[in-house]
């Protein structure tokens, strides 16, 4: 009986072509957007959790100041070398320890110059904010202590001041001196926050500070966390080190502030999926538009197939032979949306996630439920129609006209 149902219901589709496109119209087009705007949050969370880890894993950056952002650093005072040595010594679960002292400059080098950012700092640098070398070498220990006049320069100003020609062993002009390019880091990219992370020029610390700040200041230290490591317990020891040793009484505020990039990528995760769900939310509306659209068309149908009825009911169908027809009837439509949908929303997701710049992550579990959910559609808005046409009284159904 679910087999002949299940070819009436085909038939009646393939007899109405048009009528029952238009009427999974609203199916097709409700599960493709929910579809689509579920994979493109995905996409955009693992997006900015991989930003986020592309600053550094399991990474602790302490800065002076009260809070964070410009200005926050007001009038406190600036971080020594002998704070990284503590930290690295007195502090268990701690991997690696690096300053860090930014500054904008203008590179030269090859008859071209490039408006960058040098930045000033040890070989901890590469285990602290996850850098890879794409070619050539780090600093050596003598380098470090000497200041050496040597640098190692991002994919961005590798390419705008060299293109195609060899950048190693180049002179490379950062503000008054001249460095020896004795590498070049691996592209990371775009980072969290927009910037280009890739546009940078990395020189040993004491390099910086002679040659560039003129002052000892060190603005940021880098603090990355064995993977086993409490956060919380390790900048709470941090905190207290460092109040320490920049003589802070009880009653005394810290004049230094810690940002876990761990709770950044959390914060900024759960921000995405929150509007992820309220996009879905929203598209899965549509889904109920393109239900309503389903009953009337059916309703319209029974209309239409009356005489139909009475004959089958007078020749002794029962009435939940009826009724199971057009239910399938009606399940079918929904479920061939969903399918529809699920091609669609595919096909979308792919070229937005391109255009974004964002991954493209196939989530099987979201397809299924939007399928289950356009076929549910199919029993709940056609049983009306489909119970009205079982209770038909098939002497008045045979005299309709």
């Amino acid at each position: 009986m679910l087999l002949n149902s299940l070819l009436l219901a085909l038939r009646e589709i393939r007899r109405n072509l048009l009528r029952s496109f238009l009427t999974i119209l609203g199916i097709v087009i409700g599960v493709s957007a929910v579809i689509t705007m579920v994979t493109l949050g995905k996409g955009a969370t693992q997006s900015v959790q991989d930003q986020i880890a592309g600053l550094g894993s399991n990474l602790l950056m302490v800065r002076p100041g009260q809070r964070q952002g410009p200005g926050g650093g007001g009038g406190a005072p600036s971080f020594k070398e002998t704070d990284i040595d503590a930290i690295a010594t007195q502090i268990g679960g701690v991997r690696a320890v690096a300053p860090e002292v930014r500054t904008g400059v203008t590179v030269v080098a090859n008859g071209r110059n490039w408006a960058s950012s040098v930045t000033g700092s040890s070989n901890a640098y590469f285990d602290t904010s996850n850098w890879k070398l794409a070619s050539g070498r780090i600093f050596s220990e003598a380098e470090l202590r000497a200041g050496a006049a040597v640098c190692l320069i991002g994919e961005t100003p590798r390419r705008e001041l060299f293109g195609s020609l060899p950048s190693l062993g180049a002179q490379l002009r950062v503000k008054q001196f001249s460095c020896e390019i004795i590498g070049v880091l691996a592209s990371k990219g775009q980072g969290a926050m927009g910037n280009d992370q890739d546009d940078m020029v990395l020189v040993p610390l004491h390099t910086l500070q002679r040659r560039v700040t003129g002052n000892q200041r060190i603005s940021t230290l880098l603090v990355s966390m064995q993977d086993d490591t409490d956060s919380e317990r390790l900048k709470a020891s941090l905190t207290d080190l460092l109040r320490e040793r920049r003589k802070l009484s009880a009653g005394d505020e810290s004049n230094f502030n810690i940002l876990d990039t761990k709770q950044i990528a959390d914060t900024l995760s759960g921000t995405t999926q929150i509007m992820t769900t309220l996009l879905g939310a929203v598209a899965a509306v549509s889904l109920l538009v393109g239900g309503i659209g389903i009953m009337n068309i059916m309703l319209v149908s029974v209309s239409e197939r009356t005489r139909e009825i009475g004959v089958r009911l007078a020749i002794g169908a029962l009435e939940r032979e009826v009724l199971l027809q057009f239910l399938i009837e009606a399940v079918v439509l929904a479920a061939l949306g969903g399918l529809m949908g699920i091609a669609l929303a595919t096909v979308a997701s792919i070229a937005l996630a391109q255009l974004m710049g964002l991954p493209y992550l196939f989530d099987p579990a979201i397809n299924l439920l939007s399928f289950a959910f356009s076929a549910a559609i199919g029993v709940v808005f056609g049983f009306v129609p489909a119970r009205r046409a079982a209770q038909l009284n098939p002497i008045e159904a045979l005299r309709h006209e």
